[in-house]
Formats: C-alpha cells, structure tokens, sequence
C-alpha cells in the first residue's frame, strides 16, 4: 500500500508517466524504508506481539526465530541503504523524506504515540502519508501544494480505516495494554469518530481534481465508504467493521 500512494504521487508530480528508471529506484529506495521500519518495528514492539494472539506472536523476533540484536542490525542496514539508493540515484529531498517517514514511524508512533495515548493513529499515521511525497518529490525535486494534498488524503484516510481493524482485535490490545481507541473510549466513541473522520475524508478528496476519472471516481468510493461507516455507526457488528476494514483498503 506504501508503494502504491509512492507510485501514484510520482505520477502526479510527473503529470503523466514518469522515467522508468527513476520509477523503479523511487519504488525500490521506499521499499527499502518500509522494510528497515518494519524490522525496527518488530524488535521495539516484541514484548506486546507476544501477548496480541496469532496476529503478532509468531512474528519473528517475538517468536524468537532472529535475535533483537540482528534485527536491529538487519533494520538499520535497509534504512541507510534505502537513503543512500534515493540520494544517488533520485535526489536528495525524496532520500530525506522517506528517511523522516522511517523515523516518525519508528521513533514516534511505535516507541512513544502507540503506548501512551489514544490519538495514537491520528498523530502516527503522518508517518504513513509519507510516501507520496516520496513519490511526488523523486519526480518534480520539490514539494507544493498538490503533493501536501496528496499527503492530507491519506493522513486523514488512515484513523477510520485502522479503527475499523482495531474494533476486530480490541481484545488483543487490550491484553497487550495498548490504549486504541476502542479499548479507551469504547464502541461508540470509536464509530462516531470513524464517520466523522470518513466524512471529511470524502470531502476532502474532493478538492484536487485530477479530471473527471479522478472526481467520479472519488465520489463513488468516497460516498461507499461514508454509507459503509454510517452503518457501522448504527450497528457495530465484527462483519460491519470487517467489511469497512476491507473497503477502505
């Protein structure tokens, strides 16, 4: 998913198709920063993957399969030669970009946002609408006001959609002392404020218009997405938060 808002924000920045040579070292310097965060993510969050069910527990290094240690190492290699790949072979500004994404994920949310506070995914799901500016700056070596666009979409996309999950596996970060929403403010709390976030989201794709694939399109999905979290606010099933988990994807 990472990889797809990259692609697609090197697409707009290039307002068409961009050099292939220069997409394929985009995509595989973001890759490289997804992966290096992922494994750092794995090594910080090892003691609650043990205590979150078969989502987590045979992670890796929660399962003791790779030793913290070499994780980190494993974590730290693909990061620096995700910025090293970017800066050679792209430019600067994109290397430096994807390298924040890495650090505000790892650093930010998963260290400190994701154990001490509710607004955990709000605050942390910047690091998450980074790479379409990734994308956006490898094919112009700037940021405007399209690519902040761009970022605002999926920052504002990304608490309904992991809402939705988190009412699937409350109990397990629960267990794990994980303060998600659900877990905090409840049910209720936790469906009033995916409508309210999935309304603004669908207004706010609305605004930069790409043409009129891009508007129809948005206001298809977006009005499926809206009436999918109204009915979720009316009745909060598992199958109803299943189903917008898996529409918002």
């Amino acid at each position: 998913l990472l990889l797809l808002t990259g692609g697609a924000g090197m697409f707009v920045g290039a307002a068409g198709v961009p050099p292939l040579g220069r997409f394929a070292a985009m995509l595989g310097g973001l890759a490289l920063a997804c992966g290096g965060a992922s494994a750092l993510n794995h090594v910080l969050d090892r003691d609650i993957d043990r205590l979150m069910g078969k989502r987590t527990e045979r992670r890796p290094v929660a399962a003791g399969r790779v030793p913290p240690s070499r994780a980190l190492e494993f974590g730290l290699a693909l990061s620096g030669l995700s910025f090293v790949l970017l800066a050679a072979l792209v430019n600067p500004l994109t290397a430096t970009l994807a390298l924040v994404g890495n650090l505000f994920y790892v650093l930010v949310y998963t260290r400190w946002l994701k154990r001490s506070t509710p607004q955990n995914i709000v605050i942390g799901g910047a690091a998450g609408a980074v790479p379409p500016l990734v994308g956006y700056a490898a094919a112009t070596g700037n940021l405007t006001l399209t690519a902040l666009f761009l970022f605002a979409i999926v920052f504002v996309w990304t608490p309904p959609h992991f809402w939705a999950l988190a009412l699937l596996i409350g109990r397990e970060y629960e267990a794990a002392r994980v303060p998600m929403l659900p877990v905090v403010k409840g049910e209720r709390a936790t469906t009033r404020q995916i409508l309210l976030y999935t309304a603004a989201l669908v207004a706010l794709t609305l605004v930069p218009v790409f043409g009129w694939v891009y508007l129809g399109a948005a206001a298809v999905l977006g009005a499926g997405f809206l009436w999918l979290a109204w009915r979720l606010r009316a009745q909060a099933t598992p199958r109803l938060a299943a189903l917008t988990f898996h529409y918002s994807l």
